[in-house]
């Protein structure tokens, strides 16, 4: 999992370059275009009213943009931004310190929060809502609460699961903002603009296919680009070419829907193996040797996304898109060098 092409996540080794991609304003985000013209709006009012913006909450898939655009509202606004995760504020004192450093109008974005410990997100309603702290300080019968007041701040926090966050954490986000899965016209942008960045040339057939296998993700669409330009670069070209872009795409395994290996075989087990369904989660992930909670996160959600799988009540069936796609041209064999 950790080498996997197709990962969504972001992977260690590309915090730094992540950074020398990302836009720095609005006008320069490129796709999510209603999310885009929604958050000009509230940054713009903000801006009017002399006051900090609303808490905002970004949800969706990783690997959309719900850093850079933490970072963009910062921008927008002319404040600092501090960053944080959930599982890093382990104790209230953690949460303490971290707002305490804040001015006024500053955003504090927090990753994951839905990672954040309950007695943390417990003191956090008070600095969202009346921006002071209680913090209890000493133990037993010495225990005494001390109330610190902060500025007026901006809360920016970014989840992948939604539906994770307690209502009154929830509920304390003025601003609520879903990034969705990219067009492929605005992955073709993204993708030549990084070759821009990389001072490396694409030609348009390149650029489309990229995008088209990029599984909606500007993270994945980057990665992908990378390492075709590692394959030109070997074969001396002057632009990436299509036909060393799909040499490349093969030999990583990434098929011309953006599938992997891994989502083959799990299509495969539920159509060959258990007849289509309905099968049982579990069930597949043993079947395959793979987790659950890896198959619910990292490969089901593309999947049921593209039409391939469904969930009923008695378990992952296989939809009539897939018998077609999975046991006809585009078995494992996609994989494979031809003889």
């Amino acid at each position: 999992m950790d080498d996997r092409i197709l990962d969504e996540g972001k992977q260690q080794h590309e915090e730094h370059l992540e950074m020398s991609l990302r836009p720095e304003y609005l006008n320069q985000y490129i796709g999510q275009q209603t999310l885009k013209n929604n958050l000009n709006v509230f940054i713009e009012a903000a801006r009017i009213r002399e006051e900090a913006l609303d808490h905002v909450i970004l949800h969706g898939p990783p690997g959309l943009g719900k850093t850079t655009l933490s970072n963009i509202i910062a921008n927008e606004l002319g404040v600092n931004i501090r960053t944080t995760s959930g599982p890093a504020i382990e104790r209230a004192g953690d949460l303490a310190a971290i707002l305490s450093s804040l001015e006024m109008g500053d955003v504090l974005f927090i990753d994951e929060i839905h990672r954040l410990p309950r007695a943390v997100e417990e003191i956090l309603y008070s600095a969202m809502e009346d921006f002071f702290l209680d913090v209890v300080i000493g133990k037993g019968e010495e225990a005494r609460s001390i109330r610190i007041d902060l500025p007026p701040f901006t809360l920016v926090g970014a989840t992948t699961r939604f539906g994770s966050l307690s209502a009154p954490l929830r509920d304390r986000f003025g601003v609520q903002l879903r990034l969705e899965y990219y067009d492929v016209d605005s992955l073709v942008t993204i993708v030549n603009r990084t070759a821009d960045i990389f001072e490396v040339a694409i030609d348009d057939d390149s650029a489309m296919e990229l995008a088209r296998r990029s599984r909606g993700t500007p993270r994945i669409a980057n990665r992908l680009l990378r390492r075709v330009r590692d394959f030109s670069i070997v074969k001396s070209e002057p632009s990436i070419t299509l036909d060393t872009t799909n040499h490349a795409l093969k030999v990583l395994e990434v098929d011309p829907s953006g599938l992997d290996p891994i989502d083959h075989k799990i299509m495969n087990t539920i159509l060959n193996t258990y007849g289509g369904g309905p099968v049982g989660l579990e069930t597949v992930a043993v079947s395959i040797g793979e987790e659950v909670v890896t198959l619910l996160d990292v490969y089901e959600p593309y999947l049921i996304q593209q039409g391939f799988l469904e969930r009923t009540p008695r378990g992952r069936k296989a939809t009539a898109k897939s018998y077609d796609y999975f046991n006809g041209k585009c078995q494992m064999d996609i994989f494979r060098n031809e003889e």
